[in-house]
């Protein structure tokens, strides 16, 4: 989206500066020039302050529902990341827009009419787009189902599923995926592997256990040595997609990733020596 903010104000900026020296549709003197730039310097810092507020507000909401779901990670932390890179580029746009209106203010009285046309055009053209951002990035925070489709846009990234006839069986995967995630439990050295396998599912110490993610859990296996580099990659992005699709709308896995999670599963036992029928006993 920025990539079309940028070649708009590029086009804006050459269409008004063509325009203003063969064929002018305004012709504005000193105390309109003054006028003009003074208050579009004072709207765009206005709103881009507002726009600031909003986003601290909206990060702060996106961290409590980060910690209340550890699943929804990979999804917020995407969200921050695209909303940081817009906000920047707005913070840009901003910065620019002030700064060409008090060259345009400057510059009113030197004469320079060649210069004077390109600096106002481009001020009005940043002004222009800057709005037109600040808009976009209003809409897309205020967007009713943002983490479902953030989690979709994940989702077909790791796995894109192109037709039906490449979709696979979602339950095994799903089972798959618990039983991996039972061994990253166990093997982790949040708790020891005793205790872990007695706890029940709505005891503080499993709740607890809930809040360190999947990824986390991994790491810690991976910093032990017992598990290889590759093999954290692969559960990372098992873990990755795995949590995608369930806040997906769209829930769906192809059967190579289904393949894939008993791969991987079976790759994990064979690390931590643990057999089909120990796992299948516990």
């Amino acid at each position: 989206m920025i990539v079309v903010f940028v070649m708009l104000f590029l086009t804006i900026s050459v269409t008004s500066i063509g325009a203003g020296e063969r064929l002018p549709v305004f012709s504005l003197n000193e105390n309109q020039v003054l006028y003009l730039f003074s208050t579009s310097s004072q709207v765009v810092a206005s709103i881009y302050g507002l726009t600031l507020t909003a986003f601290v507000f909206f990060r702060t909401e996106l961290n409590r529902e980060e910690s209340e779901d550890i699943s929804l990670t990979e999804a917020v932390e995407t969200l921050k990341k695209r909303y940081f890179i817009l906000l920047l580029f707005i913070t840009f746009l901003v910065l620019l827009s002030i700064l060409l209106a008090n060259l345009a203010i400057v510059g009113e009285s030197d004469g320079n009419f060649s210069a004077n046309i390109f600096v106002i055009n481009t001020a009005q053209a940043a002004f222009i787009v800057a709005l037109f951002a600040i808009a976009h990035f209003i809409f897309e925070i205020a967007a009713p189902d943002k983490i479902g489709e953030i989690s979709r846009v994940i989702q077909n990234k790791i796995d894109p599923i192109e037709n039906n006839d490449q979709k696979g069986n979602l339950e095994l995967f799903l089972r798959n995926f618990n039983k991996v995630e039972f061994l990253l439990i166990n093997n982790s050295e949040v708790y020891p592997t005793t205790m872990s396998m007695q706890i029940s599912s709505d005891s503080y110490e499993a709740k607890k256990i809930r809040r360190i993610s999947n990824v986390k859990l991994a790491d810690m296996i991976f910093r032990s040595k017992k598990i290889s580099r590759e093999l954290f990659e692969k559960l990372r992005e098992l873990i990755t997609l795995r949590n995608s699709i369930i806040h997906s709308p769209e829930p769906a896995v192809s059967k190579l990733m289904v393949d894939n999670s008993a791969a991987i599963l079976q790759e994990l036992r064979d690390s931590l020596g643990i057999s089909d029928r120990d796992h299948d006993e516990t």
